[in-house]
């Protein structure tokens, strides 16, 4: 019998392999993007502290939208206002092994329009 292989195994290990290159610093931190099923999550982190910087999710009460790519634009969008707010605009986008397309391309491109550089 052929067994499939398992997504989100192999998620992990192109994530590891990404995260093994880039890293997040005080001048320009990590934007990481976590995907689930019903929800999506962006963390702005700075590895060298280990601290997150702002974080949005759609669990949050600002996040507008009825599908769930308007919801992750919706989130690009707070998670780069909560950025500017602490003055971050230049960051590293860590798309966290999942393709760039869909819902992690809604929420790149709603950061990028609303200040953030990547």
């Amino acid at each position: 019998m052929i067994s499939k292989p398992d997504k989100n195994k192999t998620r992990q290990r192109r994530h590891a392999r990404v995260r093994g290159k880039i890293s997040g610093t005080a001048q320009r931190p990590r934007l990481n993007v976590y995907r689930s099923n019903s929800n999506i999550y962006a963390q702005v982190i700075d590895d060298v502290a280990g601290v997150t910087l702002a974080s949005a999710s759609t669990l949050d009460k600002d996040v507008k939208g009825t599908s769930k790519t308007e919801k992750a634009a919706s989130v690009g969008e707070l998670v780069a206002k909560r950025a500017n707010e602490k003055k971050i605009t230049d960051v590293v986008f860590d798309r966290g092994g999942y393709l760039y397309h869909g819902r992690v391309e809604a929420l790149a491109e709603a950061a990028r329009e609303n200040g953030l550089k990547f």
